[in-house]
């Protein structure tokens, strides 16, 4: 694979990672259930609020189909640019991309400070390679929320996929200072790892190390590193030679992972 196929690869998988991660948050647990609860809110009676909570359950259990119907019956009775934009995410989730833009879309007409529909449209566009569209998504919606640690790691990710790898870097920097632990959360998702080659998950695992190394974490820096021999990176020898590296270069728990050198896994 050439490596701008694999820098495409990566910045497309680094964005899925970082929007599933910040849209289901702690919702994966109930994704394990074997039995998943029946609705048991009536679409015609409910209040508004009500039939969002089971759409948000239903979802939660990636039975994406009902929880439209639910969220669809709680915008008719009361159409906020929060329940488009849950309508948007669900139907994105069904690859329902179109659908799911013109949500986002109308989220904005309703609240046009909807920083979670910028980054969602933002998201879209750079799922099919329009970086540049991208990017004024996401920096409209760190307008709005400027703190933000997913929107700075999707700004990131765009450039990436530009290859303005400084930009990258600094996105990146800047999510991980709000967040330090974004890299271990989004990368503990695995739901697009399988979907990634492993040139582009081995390209990622170093990026962080090299992250992690220049932010002082040197366990993480050190994981990392190991992730990215085991997913077979072949730049592995530029940890002598990158200065954000020269810190942990001096630990000798660096010695010993080098010395080791762990096998490709792929």
């Amino acid at each position: 694979m050439s490596p701008q196929r694999v820098m495409r690869s990566l910045c497309l998988w680094l964005a899925c990672l970082s929007f599933i991660a910040a849209i289901t948050g702690g919702s994966l647990a109930s994704d394990q259930q074997q039995t998943p609860p029946q609705p048991v809110v009536s679409l015609t009676s409910a209040t508004p609020q009500e039939l969002e909570r089971q759409g948000d359950q239903l979802r939660s259990q990636k039975r994406y189909l009902d929880a439209v119907d639910y969220y669809n019956a709680a915008i008719a009775q009361q159409p906020t640019a929060l329940l488009w934009n849950k309508k948007g995410i669900t139907l994105l989730f069904l690859t329902h991309k179109k659908e799911s833009q013109k949500c986002f879309q109308q989220a904005l007409k309703i609240d046009k400070n909807s920083a979670e529909a910028m980054n969602n449209l933002g998201f879209i566009e750079q799922t099919q390679k329009n970086f540049s569209r991208a990017i004024k998504y996401y920096n409209k919606a760190l307008e709005v929320r400027p703190n933000s640690a997913t929107f700075h790691y999707n700004l990131g990710a765009a450039y990436f996929g530009k290859h303005d790898f400084d930009r990258a870097a600094q996105e990146y920097r800047l999510a991980y200072q709000f967040d330090n632990e974004i890299f271990q959360r989004v990368s503990r998702m695995g739901i697009m790892a399988q979907s990634s080659s492993p040139e582009a998950r081995a390209a990622f695992s170093f990026m962080v190390a090299k992250m992690y190394a220049q932010s002082g974490d040197f366990e993480h820096s050190l994981e990392y590193l190991r992730k990215a021999m085991e997913e077979g990176y072949k730049g592995i020898n530029k940890v002598y030679t990158d200065s954000e590296f020269a810190s942990l270069r001096t630990d000798p728990r660096f010695a010993d992972l080098m010395a080791q050198r762990p096998p490709s896994l792929q």
